[in-house]
């Protein structure tokens, strides 16, 4: 048996997809701006003219950036991910949240429970004045 605190398949499974798409999209960015700045530094032997090698560079550079950006959008969506996680998944300060709540609308419920029978007893008492005064009046 392992210990207690070990986390379900599902779990896990989740949390290992989450580290290898981090790490994937961090490799990413890091090998495509290292073949930027290999490209930059422009010391190709190659058959092609100048123009043509320089056409060629720009246009890898572009790719090069696109995937770029298109790794640090999927880190994007990855800490969003995350964040929807942990949201939904963060038990404890759930129902410490709700406990909270609780107790502060069951205070609320007491006051009101208070005021409104302070309430009905001055209006009970201001009733039984006027009933009085009405029944002891002549005006009938």
């Amino acid at each position: 048996m392992s210990g207690a605190r070990a986390l379900p398949q599902s779990k896990e499974a989740l949390l290992k997809s989450y580290r290898t798409r981090l790490k994937d999209d961090v490799k990413s960015m890091l090998e495509n701006f290292e073949e930027i700045v290999k490209l930059a530094k422009g010391e190709h032997d190659t058959q092609l003219s100048r123009m043509t090698q320089c056409e060629q560079d720009t246009y890898e550079m572009h790719v090069r950036a696109a995937n770029i950006v298109r790794a640090g959008e999927s880190l994007m969506k990855l800490v969003s991910d995350i964040k929807q996680y942990l949201i939904l998944n963060d038990f404890p300060s759930v129902n410490e949240a709700i406990t909270q709540n609780s107790k502060l609308f069951r205070t609320k419920q007491a006051e009101c429970d208070q005021k409104l029978m302070s309430l009905r007893d001055d209006m009970a008492a201001d009733l039984y004045d006027l009933e009085e005064e009405y029944y002891s009046s002549l005006n009938k």
